[in-house]
């Protein structure tokens, strides 16, 4: 959830570790263009000891030129693996926080068994999954001089410039890396085709309805912003109500998660409040307060809990569909 849900995707969800990713990575401005920093030259061969391997030079966001394999068969791409299971692309590794503690839950019955590899991505960790291919989230990723390292490993592509990158362009470029860019426009559309039904359901069943969705973490909460993560889908692709409460939060959040007071929290003028918990198995002793049974949609009995394993807290194809489903089974009775 973090620039964790800061830039990308959000990131991630034990205690304070996961915190310190979900603020600081997911979150994405909307955008429906077309990628156009990717440029793909005439397909070359190369010899490694006595193998031929068949490349390609494309450029990335950054203005790097990438010699990259035809067909990259040990892919390391942290905080895009949403995007590559959505192409049918196994990486090498998944990010973790934790040593493992923290991982994409919601992506695990595609993922389940591959190995995780540290948020951060130490140098050391990356040479021994030994990829063939590295792809970067966002410039940040490889500031002060990771690129050149990363790139003495194998071919670096980074995706974005921005912390946090409309997933719609993210899995595009992944698209084109793979050659895989039919196949991207395929799940774009068939997404889109999806929002656009369970919104037409939603108004049909209940009409308009303001909700709001909340992370409960290390005793804390967090509101989502108005056009990041779950907050994009929410409002954007669902065109559900946003309530004052968080129209303000959002104006000065830095990353896809802000800290909300359970004071203000009072406040929120939602009827309806979709509740991530990752304190459960510490007892979510906050949920006691007597101010938490004072938010209005608390009282009205219109709280819909979910666990951190679910894809709240993250953003791409299948994460988003994941919350349309839940907000659909919570909503429409």
């Amino acid at each position: 959830m973090f620039s964790i849900l800061n830039k990308k995707r959000s990131l991630q969800l034990v205690g304070v570790g996961m915190l310190a990713l979900t603020l600081a990575a997911c979150g994405e401005e909307q955008s429906s263009e077309e990628p156009t920093s990717t440029e793909q030259t005439e397909q070359s061969s190369t010899v490694t000891g006595e193998a031929e391997v068949s490349t390609r030079t494309v450029t990335d966001a950054m203005g790097n030129e990438v010699v990259i394999p035809t067909q990259p068969e040990r892919v390391l791409a942290t905080y895009l693996e949403d995007n590559l299971v959505a192409l049918g692309i196994k990486p090498i590794a998944q990010w973790s926080v934790k040593d493992g503690a923290s991982i994409q839950g919601y992506l695990q019955g595609e993922l389940d068994g591959i190995p995780t590899i540290p948020h951060d991505l130490p140098f050391e960790a990356v040479q021994e999954v030994a990829p063939d291919l590295i792809i970067m989230d966002s410039a940040t990723m490889v500031e002060g001089g990771k690129y050149e390292q990363y790139s003495k490993i194998a071919p670096t592509y980074v995706i974005g410039t921005e912390v946090n990158n409309d997933w719609r362009d993210e899995l595009l470029r992944v698209g084109e890396v793979f050659d895989k860019k039919e196949e991207a426009q395929k799940v774009l559309g068939n997404y889109d085709t999806k929002a656009a039904e369970a919104k037409e359901t939603i108004e049909k069943e209940v009409g308009n309805p303001s909700v709001a969705a909340v992370w409960l973490v290390g005793g804390k909460f967090f509101m989502v912003s108005e056009k990041l993560s779950s907050g994009a889908v929410m409002y954007g692709d669902l065109g559900l109500k946003v309530p004052d409460v968080v129209k303000e939060i959002s104006a000065s959040a830095t990353g896809n998660w802000s800290e909300i007071s359970l004071e203000k929290l009072v406040e929120l003028d939602a009827e309806h409040l979709f509740l991530i918990d990752s304190d459960k198995e510490s007892g979510s002793a906050a949920l006691s307060e007597a101010l938490w049974n004072s938010v209005p949609a608390v009282k009205a009995g219109n709280v819909y809990e979910f666990s951190p394993d679910e894809s709240w807290l993250y953003t791409g194809a299948i994460a988003n569909s994941q919350m349309i489903d839940n907000i659909l089974k919570s909503l429409v009775k």
